[in-house]
């Protein structure tokens, strides 16, 4: 692969998802015990800027949608409510959903923004700078006091 886009590869062992589908088990009693869905995320980092997009269509930002942030963890929460209309088929989800996010740092609670459009929910997180990590070697100088007063 050339350039600087690093190639996806698959794990050796699968997902019990790919091997089974992502409803598995396909059992109504099973869903209802656990009652939360996941959602589907990307979390890109840039500059500082941490960029979290999760898919929920067919949901109202103002209502179904809860974003909270603790500490270094980031959640977001919907509730997609199925309509009362008979339908002969649907393959829709509805019930809770949530998914949290931990990031490398305390998230400052006046730089979190979020947008929804096209069934995207986009959340935007200026984090703080981080001091670099590892050894790093601290030059000692001398006072300016001292350096007068010595003879060359």
């Amino acid at each position: 692969m050339t350039g600087t886009q690093m190639e996806r590869r698959r794990s050796l062992f699968p997902d019990l998802t790919d091997w089974f589908g992502a409803d598995f088990p396909r059992l109504p009693m099973w869903r209802s015990a656990f009652g939360t869905h996941t959602i589907a995320i990307e979390v890109t980092s840039n500059d500082g800027m941490y960029t979290l997009r999760a898919e929920l269509p067919g949901m109202d930002p103002e209502k179904d949608i809860e974003i909270t942030v603790d500490g270094d963890t980031l959640t977001v929460s919907a509730e997609h409510t199925e309509s009362t209309e008979e339908k002969d088929h649907s393959e829709f989800r509805y019930g809770f959903f949530r998914r949290s996010v931990r990031l490398p740092g305390r998230i400052p609670p006046d730089e979190v923004d979020a947008a929804y459009k096209d069934g995207i929910l986009t959340v935007r997180i200026a984090m703080e700078a981080e001091p670099p990590a590892g050894r790093r070697t601290i030059p000692v100088k001398r006072p300016q006091d001292e350096q007068q007063g010595e003879a060359p």
